[in-house]
């Protein structure tokens, strides 16, 4: 009789904690302790270099996973007897900090300053605050024409995000501001540029999952001013950008999704007409443990400047089998808006005296294998075929009639390119890894180049072999080491390559302290003269190193 005491007794101890967990929890006692883990803010230290990238494809990811189940059977002698212990929990961890802060200086001048602080004011609150600088200030080397530039260029961004969490939706607030402060080469007949920009975000985002419909909506205040433009200087351009997407499931696998997003611009002091831009995206999307299906189209309508209608796919299908391996077939395509910023970011030293209109990519289709044969490597083959329309290049002024490198000006026509590429990815342990990659393209123009300015203006700058490779190794918990190589060489236009980028470089990183820590890269080791942006020649070998803290 005893003995059925003692068993009676451990079933409800055993059962205890099971209640205990159904059951909301107001309060921390010595019961059950809350356990908070939060992910440190500690962004890569990125190279001052930016880079002009094209559209890249979008790669699938995989979904499904093997579950491995423990079926060792387990007797029923090793099951303790004796009556169960209370369960104490484990401590609360620390909480992660929520500052970072970062100061560098290089020998060009090299400035890299960052600062940034995430409040948590309560649950459901937060409210970040960002600061950042980089640049340079330092001469460069040039050709013939120009030994030496005394080159600057730097840029500031600063903002301001809040979010609040309701019991359906989440609330997000914010603004940001940038400046771009530059010269030009000594030859072109502009001294100086400034950019400033600005903007302020509203949106919502729904977060109750028992909805039958799926939402979210925002809207944007952009505002974008060029202080020193030639054509006209003090040219101004405001933007209202609304954005919105619903999605509802048809069953467990189904769903309807349908996005839209809409421009109107409005522009100042400059010989451009207000306009705008409506885009359409909808899409009927399958998805199980194998099969992953997307049919859907971008439709795209311009009011006021633009050709008024564009169509282009957005179909993707893959296949995710043996637990590991996918492969995939996609067209995709749509409009990216060429206002201020997206000039800017093409090409800083770009200067336009017509409105442009935006580029269209009206066909990217591909297909592609992924597939990770062994833990912690993965490898991604792919090929295809891309089509742009209006896509942005840049005239040098002497080839329509100006005085040599008086300015670059900015021109539209198509291009297309067909590709092949892969990339390989391995870690072990986060003591190494390295990642490789390379994508090879073929370009080309519908008319030959049989326009006003010729097939070398439109192809000069273009891509042809991208390659990077990078080494990363952490012989020590507090150090670690990258070595890595990026090459672009530029296509072949009537017998002539504009200089390949080659960029050999090292990094190195070493926490000192629990929450301070000292970095440093050397770019350019070869002393190779390139350009990322036509019209600004890489720095020589060049040193970046400074001390990072969170708080």
């Amino acid at each position: 009789m005893k003995n059925m005491r003692y068993i009676l007794g451990g079933a409800a101890l055993i059962g205890l904690p099971l209640t205990l967990q159904a059951q909301e929890q107001t309060q921390d006692t010595a019961l059950v302790r809350t356990v908070v883990v939060e992910q440190e803010y500690n962004p890569n230290i990125m190279d001052a270099s930016k880079i002009n990238v094209l559209p890249q494809i979008e790669v699938p990811v995989m979904t499904k996973k093997a579950v491995e189940y423990n079926e060792t059977p387990m007797p029923t002698a090793q099951i303790p007897v004796t009556t169960m212990q209370p369960y104490t929990g484990i401590e609360p961890l620390t909480k992660a900090k929520g500052g970072y802060a970062r100061l560098g200086y290089g020998n060009y001048n090299n400035l890299d300053l960052l600062a940034n602080y995430l409040f948590t004011l309560s649950d459901d609150d937060r409210l970040n605050l960002h600061l950042d600088m980089d640049g340079m200030n330092g001469k460069l080397d040039m050709d013939d024409y120009t030994k030496t530039w005394k080159s600057r260029y730097y840029h500031t961004r600063a903002g301001i995000d809040y979010r609040h969490r309701f019991r359906s939706l989440d609330l997000n607030l914010s603004g940001h501001f940038g400046l771009s402060n530059f010269n030009f080469m000594p030859e072109w007949n502009a001294n100086k540029q400034k950019f400033a920009s600005g903007d302020i975000h509203l949106g919502f985002k729904n977060r109750n999952k028992d909805l039958s419909l799926d939402y979210a909506v925002e809207t944007n205040l952009l505002l974008y001013q060029r202080q020193y433009d030639l054509v006209a200087e003090n040219t101004g351009e405001s933007m209202i950008r609304t954005k919105a997407e619903v999605s509802g499931n048809i069953s467990d696998e189904q769903l309807i999704h349908i996005a839209f997003n809409m421009d109107n611009a409005f522009y100042r002091k400059a010989n451009f007409e207000d306009c705008t831009s409506i885009g359409l995206n909808p899409s009927y999307q399958f998805q199980n443990d194998d099969w992953k299906l997307k049919l859907g189209a971008h439709i795209d309508f311009a009011i006021g400047f633009g050709k008024e209608v564009r169509i282009a796919p957005d179909v993707q299908i893959q296949y995710n089998f043996s637990d590991s391996y996918l492969l995939y077939v996609q067209g995709t395509g749509g409009k990216r808006q060429n206002d201020f910023r997206q000039l800017e970011s093409y090409n800083p030293y770009g200067q336009f005296q017509n409105q442009l209109d935006a580029t269209y990519e009206q066909l990217n289709t591909a297909i592609g294998f992924k597939a990770g044969p062994v833990n912690d490597l993965w490898f991604h083959l792919y090929a295809g075929y891309q089509d742009l329309k209006d896509d942005l290049f840049l005239i040098r002024d002497f080839l329509i009639g100006g005085p040599l490198r008086t300015r670059l000006d900015l021109g539209q026509a198509d291009a297309r390119n067909v590709y092949a590429g892969g990339e390989m990815t391995y870690s072990y342990k986060q003591l190494f890894g390295f990642n490789v990659s390379a994508v090879y393209r073929s370009w080309s123009t519908p008319d030959k180049g049989q326009n006003a300015y010729g097939e070398s203006c439109i192809l000069d700058f273009k891509p042809a072999l991208e390659a990077n490779t990078q080494v990363d190794v952490s012989p020590l918990s507090a150090l670690r080491f990258s070595l890595g190589y990026q090459h672009i060489g530029r296509s072949e236009v009537e017998g002539k390559r504009a200089d390949a980028v080659s960029n050999l470089y090292v990094s190195a990183n070493y926490d000192v302290f629990e929450n301070m820590a000292v970095y440093a890269r050397f770019n350019n080791l070869l002393n190779k003269d390139y350009q990322y942006y036509e019209g600004c020649p890489a720095q020589g070998i060049n040193f970046l190193g400074g001390v990072s803290f969170r708080f």
